[in-house]
């Protein structure tokens, strides 16, 4: 079978699939990390940060492969971040699986609370966000992270700016900016709760939207702790992303299904919304 290729919207090389229910993994390979695990597709093994939403097993189930399998080819051990919840958990899991296979699964486990940040480089962080499926669940956003030289000393010759940073003045700003975003599973309340404006605003949203059509009613939707692509249609006016890639689909989808719903969203959504299909 023919390898399909990943995608690249707004800069960024995307990789990955995710099938509502059976696996979701979604790979970033410039910023050198994946969101949820899946069943630990193989070109999500060479990331070096993964960063889990929620403990279903769909999101974690190949969270043990992708450590065994980085031992296996002597890459550095990964950082995994895990909802704070449920990292006593993981690292049970880690033991056991230690036992069954009789190596050492080396790998740095963070727990991460909502709103709280973690540094990947000194250019790069990621912040974990709010978000409401049937068990406790968390998104993610990813902010660049670039120093200005701040209005007053812009203009002066650049010896006179060395001299002042090495007499410890602060010359410069630091200037955040929400690049991409990850949802995991949610239910819609993820957009209108106050404190996730970052997610709406980031370059690139990932974001699930499970059902499609009217085969599934958005009550359905919301009592399973997922979306109906209806509800991202009412609330179209909240997204200022400059790209949105959902992601999720039921597996009773067709790619055809798939491409014509998102295909026919109206402004402001139109042309800017595209579909992850890799696995249908």
């Amino acid at each position: 079978m023919e390898k399909k290729k990943g995608m690249e919207i707004e800069g960024y090389p995307i990789d990955g699939l995710s099938i509502g229910g059976h696996e979701t993994c979604i790979i970033f390979p410039s910023l050198r990390l994946a969101f949820d695990i899946g069943r630990c597709p193989h070109r999500a093994v060479s990331q070096d940060f993964l960063f889990i939403s929620h403990s279903h097993m769909d999101h974690i189930g190949g969270l043990p492969m992708y450590v065994a399998t980085r031992g296996l080819y002597k890459m550095k051990p990964p950082t995994i971040i895990v909802p704070k919840s449920i990292k006593e958990c993981v690292e049970s899991l880690f033991e056991v699986h230690r036992k069954l296979d009789s190596s050492e699964l080396k790998h740095n486990l963070v727990g991460l609370d909502i709103g709280e940040e973690f540094i990947i480089r000194k250019d790069l962080k990621v912040k974990a966000f709010k978000t409401y499926h049937v068990i406790q669940s968390q998104g993610y956003v990813v902010y660049s992270t670039k120093q200005k030289l701040k209005e007053e000393y812009i203009g002066l010759p650049g010896n006179e700016i060395k001299n002042l940073k090495a007499s410890g003045v602060e010359i410069t700003n630091s200037i955040t900016t929400p690049e991409v975003a990850f949802t995991g599973d949610t239910t819609s309340d993820f957009i209108v709760d106050e404190h996730n404006s970052d997610a709406l605003k980031a370059r690139v949203l990932v974001m699930e939207s499970t059902f499609l059509d009217d085969s599934v009613t958005v009550e359905h939707a919301r009592d399973y702790g997922h979306i109906h692509l209806s509800e991202i249609v009412n609330h179209a006016e909240k997204f200022k992303n400059k790209a949105i890639l959902l992601i999720h689909f039921s597996a009773r989808y067709t790619v055809q299904e798939i491409e014509v719903a998102v295909s026919a969203l109206p402004p402001p959504l139109e042309g800017r919304v595209f579909a992850l299909t890799q696995g249908f």
